[in-house]
């Protein structure tokens, strides 16, 4: 489960100003991943930042799940580094569920105690992973660091980190002017290499993320109708809900090249195609502008779907 928030702008008054500066509302959406479903979601005010109650969300999206699921996985970003969550998630034995490990991946807040740790890592403990980029490197190590917060418990194992450094290869400078960027993650996860885990950990910008890019630059969730907070949040759940249709339908009785298809191709292949009414001989023809194929395809995806209208 990939779980992140986002921000919509707005122009309304009643709109209230994010963390970047700008009016607007910040939802939190939650993705099962593999499926390509929204599980959960919370519409919010645009000063309400992600760090609020990540937890109530996760509790939801878990609960969603089908009892088929026995695994578990969570990814998110520094906004879920949030000890209420984080602390469910490492607890085993949660009375309202789900039983069991979840294995967790959450980018790390760079507090100077961890960038002095990483800083302190020798140069041999830096591996490249990844795939090779052209303008920087990009490595990652294994570092030993324990937070010292409160929320941290004596009995409790502790996370494991995994620091991430880039560096340009032609020894430019970023556009902060630094040289070099760290980040780290943290995890319960201990099997995995450190690069295995970060790429694991970066997915979720191609789910999460990517969700969050359709719902507001293809399903109209990026632009709110109304100046009333309850109208906008019926519709971005209008939008949730178009784009689950939609996954359902890709998977349930759409060819196999559908399934990665975003909401504009569809409407290319299905939903936009022009045609024409013709009476002839007491008949009423349907004339459409396109290949012989695509009825075809139609056909075949409505035998297939369980419910008919």
């Amino acid at each position: 489960m990939d779980q992140d928030a986002t921000i919509i702008e707005s122009s309304n008054k009643e709109a209230l100003r994010t963390y970047a500066g700008e009016r607007g509302y910040q939802p939190m959406l939650s993705v099962w991943a593999e499926m390509n479903v929204v599980l959960a979601g919370e519409f919010r005010d645009g000063n309400v930042p992600a760090t609020m109650d990540p937890l109530s969300a996760a509790k939801r999206s878990f609960a969603a799940l089908p009892e088929t699921v026995l695994t578990y996985f969570f990814r998110g970003g520094s906004a879920c580094r949030e000890c209420s969550l984080v602390n469910r998630l490492r607890d085993e034995k949660r009375a309202d569920g789900p039983r069991g490990p979840i294995g967790f991946a959450i980018s790390a807040r760079m507090s100077p105690a961890l960038h002095e740790a990483i800083g302190k890592l020798p140069e041999s403990a830096w591996e490249p992973y990844g795939k090779l980029h052209p303008e920087e490197t990009r490595e990652c190590a294994e570092v030993d660091f324990v937070p010292g917060e409160k929320s941290e418990k004596k009995d409790t194992q502790p996370l494991r980190y995994i620091a991430i450094r880039m560096r340009n290869c032609q020894g430019d400078l970023f556009a902060d002017g630094s040289k070099v960027k760290h980040f780290a993650v943290a995890t319960s996860i201990n099997e995995w290499k450190p690069s295995r885990l970060i790429e694991w950990h970066r997915e979720k910008a191609g789910a999460i993320e990517g969700v969050h890019d359709v719902l507001k630059n293809e399903l109209a969730a990026g632009i709110v109708p109304a100046k009333y907070f309850g109208t906008n949040a019926a519709w971005l759940r209008l939008a949730v809900l178009t784009y689950n249709l939609l996954t359902a339908l890709k998977r349930l009785a759409l060819p196999a090249e559908c399934l990665t298809a975003r909401p504009k191709r569809l409407r290319f292949l299905i939903f936009n195609t022009p045609g024409r009414l013709a009476h002839r001989a007491r008949s009423i023809l349907l004339r459409l502008a396109t290949t012989a194929e695509r009825p075809a395809m139609w056909l075949e995806a409505f035998n297939l779907l369980p419910l008919r209208v």
